[in-house]
């Protein structure tokens, strides 16, 4: 007896089937995943002069946000104050006039830092590059996120004096981690409001979160699924994270970074109910319809000491995170019209 497994009909569909398969994971890779250029896989080079004394400077600050100053949050208010006055002093010694937006919550004031650039002839199109100097619970916050604030305030010195053609904003922002994330006392969703009800057109945010931790060793990286059959499971790269509409930005942003750093980067534009994707700053600014993305060493998918007493400052990579940031360097002045 001759066992009939496909009729013809059966075997059309079959082949229908398989190829509107074979369409929609090409049309998902090609939406979330697929970036231009290559990350960089060979031995990272000596630093630059300038990238040695970012490295000094980025180890200063961080120290004296998770080391001096400690555990920063409303329960820790006063090193909240006192970190909030250590970035405004910074700030100002740097040449810059500090913008200090102000609210309270349960009788507490909190405050944003914002510092400007204005531009020249695209001044009306704004670029912000933002990371909050708050830390979560009992934890000292040296790479959530004291890199993040270090990296915004030594971008900032950076830029003093450029002559861009975006304005250009540096913003520390307050109150990112519980218990105001995601809620309206939120430092960042408070700032995102207040520039749309003024009508600013931010063409670009940056957020930079949890910048300096990285280790070559394979199965050190972790993803929410399924994402781990895309992307590699050694954490020695940066990510660069957006949600579906804010993908042109992620992929230009990208484009930028890997034509002048050379450092391992990965990327993807993914939706934001995806666990991991909405949680910094940028999040605030997809709520007011601006495009926004982040930049991570990808926090708890990598960092074992996430949001614990552990996090501290001996556990960053202060060389890599020097070459991170000189990276987002090269990429802003790429954004706004800054020639080298």
């Amino acid at each position: 007896m001759k066992l009939k497994i496909f009729d013809g009909k059966s075997l059309k569909r079959l082949t229908i089937l398989t190829l509107i398969i074979i369409s929609v994971l090409i049309f998902g890779w090609s939406l979330m995943v697929w970036m231009p250029g290559e990350s960089y896989h060979q031995s990272l080079p000596p630093l630059s002069a300038n990238e040695i004394e970012l490295q000094i400077q980025l180890k200063r600050d961080v120290n004296t946000l998770a080391s001096t100053i400690g555990k920063r949050n409303i329960d820790n208010y006063q090193n909240l104050v006192a970190a909030q006055e250590f970035l405004d002093r910074e700030l100002t010694q740097a040449g810059y006039t500090v913008r200090e937006q102000k609210y309270t919550v349960d009788g507490k004031t909190f405050s944003n830092l914002e510092v400007e650039i204005p531009g020249s002839s695209l001044a009306e199109q704004i670029l912000v590059i933002g990371g909050h100097y708050d830390s979560a619970f009992t934890s000292p916050g040296a790479n959530d996120n004291a890199t993040g604030a270090a990296a915004v305030l030594a971008l900032a010195r950076e830029f003093v004096g450029t002559k861009p053609q975006r304005t250009l904003r540096f913003i520390e922002f307050t109150n990112e981690e519980p218990p105001f994330f995601q809620t309206k006392s939120m430092g960042s969703l408070v700032y995102a409001q207040a520039a749309k009800e003024r009508g600013d057109e931010i063409v670009g945010m940056f957020s930079l979160e949890t910048l300096g931790y990285f280790i070559d060793k394979a199965n050190t990286q972790k993803y929410p699924p399924p994402l781990s059959w895309l992307y590699p499971s050694q954490g020695n790269f940066i990510g660069l994270i957006s949600d579906l509409d804010s993908r042109e930005l992620l992929r230009n942003t990208i484009r930028s970074f890997r034509a002048q750093a050379k450092f391992p980067s990965e990327g993807a534009a993914l939706p934001s109910a995806i666990q991991g994707v909405d949680w910094s700053d940028h999040w605030s600014f997809w709520q007011q319809g601006y495009q926004a993305i982040m930049i991570t060493d990808t926090a708890p998918f990598r960092y074992p000491h996430y949001h614990t007493w552990a996090d501290t400052a001996e556990k960053i990579d202060f060389e890599k995170l020097a070459r991170v940031t000189s990276g987002i360097g090269k990429v802003i002045r790429d954004f706004v019209g800054l020639a080298e």
